[in-house]
């Protein structure tokens, strides 16, 4: 094969690099001439030019529209003091006209004022403002004024339209709020009637305000509710007014699937049955905290036995609504419960539906510990309460020993019955929530002289009245919270002090008031009386929101609250 020309290498070679090396002249000679531009070009534009000409421009002066002004600037406040207010029916001004002649220019805002005599504003045309139109965001702004300075411990939620009243200078407005010192999120309702006047620069204010629930024409309406029974029968109960916020409803769990994926703790009657309150309360809410630690659902009777010391009767009474005392709405929210009523009913038709039966693991002692369940895998743990050789078999021992390092009692869940806590409202919006309360314990405690040897004497009228004179202004609204039976133990007292008891509110409980019409609908058309429990919550919840509170104990008596030598 012939062999290649050796001389086209190097020729190719050395065109290639020559054409490389003038492109890279042209590209270097181009910079360089506009670098040259760049340096030499003046600009026309300000900001590129040198330091004197930025120098020049901005010290230097034109002959512009805007003239020099060296008088001083009239802001709002000027004005308002050199000229009077502009009536509505005043002849306007016309654009065109000329502006009148300025005043000698004065050099300072401090001078302008002084030597200016301010005119007074023309009065205000209150015929053009009345009657009061109530719809007018005025009369609102006028009362929400009012609210805030006369009851600051409400916390006001939102206000309705108002709307008229009985007379022209008179509305009606409705509204929801909050005590604040009371920590749940529940909402009361209020709706009074004010007498609307005229204030000063055309606004509207309060005149007088009406009393607790006077303004009827604002009161909202409520629907209707039946007692309709699970079995579908008749309403017995037809109840025109119903608090509509309480949803104190029995929840269901649904299909026999959704019951039997569930996992629950059942506790069945035990010696906790027809003891105090605060015993019921302590053993509920074991059983309650162990459901929530094992993750279960708690199986909850609805029925309570009160004990016989709130009942008139002496008697233990059995068949009592757990709804009468304590919100069951939040506890349904606060805790994962069902009824037992519910459950036993879901319990049989599965067992009834289905040959694998429910696997049930029954606890007959409360020595079994909580942790030892904790990995069960039963759907349904069923404490027995019921053994014959522990008379002493209460709910709350499960959450004794050890296991009190595991449980806690879920004390965020019980609430007072909203029902209950509407009285405690009303008795405090009656009174304005201006009052003072006195808390009287006498009963037994006053009869037992071994352990409370002063308390008789030192709860006497005369001896009260000493002490409240030197803590309570006189006729102030005195709310006295006791467990005294007698109405007219406390007669001495008015003669200081517009006295408030509970008694004085009878109606609130009565044949006529929500609180029978739904308690009597809970209770399948049965009415309820109102026991010395309830009488003991609600005298309590008023004294809790008073001004200044006295208590028996460590203010009208030395005696120790628990006995001799118990302080």
């Amino acid at each position: 094969m012939k062999d290649s020309d050796p001389g086209a290498e190097p020729l190719a070679q050395n065109l290639i690099k020559l054409i490389s090396n003038v492109c890279f002249s042209v590209f270097v000679f181009s910079v360089l001439i506009v670098t040259v531009i760049a340096i030499t070009y003046q600009p026309p534009d300000p900001w590129l030019e040198s330091a004197p000409a930025l120098t020049k421009l901005f010290t230097q002066t034109e002959n512009a529209t805007f003239k020099n002004d060296d008088s001083v600037l009239k802001t709002g406040e000027d004005l308002s003091l050199l000229s009077p207010a502009v009536s509505p029916t005043s002849a306007p001004i016309s654009v065109a006209d000329p502006p009148p002649p300025p005043p000698p220019a004065i050099e300072r805002t401090g001078e302008l004022i002084a030597n200016s005599t301010p005119k007074p504003e023309p009065l205000c045309d209150e015929a053009a403002l009345l009657p009061v139109n109530c719809s007018d965001p005025r009369v609102l702004v006028a009362v929400k004024r009012f609210n805030a300075r006369a009851f600051r411990s409400i916390a006001f939620l939102g206000y309705q339209t108002p709307v008229n009243g009985s007379k022209s200078d008179e509305c009606d407005v409705a509204w929801r709020f909050r005590n604040r010192r009371e920590k749940s999120w529940r909402k009361y309702r209020d709706f009074r009637r004010f007498k609307i006047g005229i204030g000063e620069k055309c606004t509207y204010k309060v005149v007088h305000p009406g009393a607790w629930h006077s303004g009827v024409n604002a009161r909202p309406a409520r629907s209707s509710r039946f007692n309709a029974t699970r079995s579908g029968k008749k309403p017995k109960v037809l109840t025109p007014a119903m608090d509509d916020e309480i949803n104190d409803t029995i929840p269901t769990l649904g299909s026999n699937t959704s019951f039997r994926k569930g996992r629950y703790l059942y506790y069945s009657r035990g010696s906790d049955y027809c003891k105090g309150m605060n015993h019921y309360l302590w053993s509920f809410l074991c059983g309650l905290g162990e459901a929530m630690y094992l993750n279960r659902t708690f199986v909850m009777d609805l029925k309570i036995c009160l004990a016989a010391t709130y009942n008139p009767s002496k008697k233990d009474e059995e068949g009592k609504d757990f709804r009468f005392y304590f919100d069951f709405e939040h506890l349904k929210e606060t805790a994962s419960i069902v009824e037992e009523s519910e459950f036993w009913s879901d319990w049989k038709k599965w067992d009834e539906t289905h040959k694998k039966k429910v696997p049930v693991k029954k606890v007959r002692t409360h020595k079994v510990a909580p942790m030892q369940l904790k990995n069960d895998k039963s759907t349904i743990i069923w404490r027995q309460f019921n053994a014959p050789e522990e008379a002493e078999n209460y709910w709350y021992r499960v959450c004794e020993g050890q296991a009190a390092n595991y449980i806690r009692r879920p004390w965020h869940a019980i609430w007072k019955s909203k029902r209950l806590m509407n009285i405690v409202t009303e008795i405090s919006g009656r009174m304005d929530w201006d009052f003072d309360a006195v808390h009287v314990v006498r009963g037994e405690k006053a009869q037992n002289k071994a352990l409370w040897p002063h308390l008789d004497s030192d709860t006497s009228p005369d001896a009260i009245l000493a002490k409240l004179r030197e803590v309570i202004q006189p006729w102030r609204n005195l709310y006295v919270a006791t467990n005294e039976p007698f109405y007219n133990y406390f007669d001495k007292l008015r003669s200081q002090y517009k006295v408030h008891l509970l008694d004085d509110y009878r109606e609130l409980w009565g044949n006529k008031s929500e609180w029978y019409n739904e308690t009597t609908l809970l209770n399948s058309g049965k009415p309820v009386e109102f026991d010395g429990y309830m009488r003991v919550a609600v005298d309590t919840e008023v004294l809790y929101r008073a001004k200044t509170r006295v208590e028996t104990f460590y203010n009208l008596t030395k005696d120790c609250k628990n006995g001799i030598s118990t302080c």
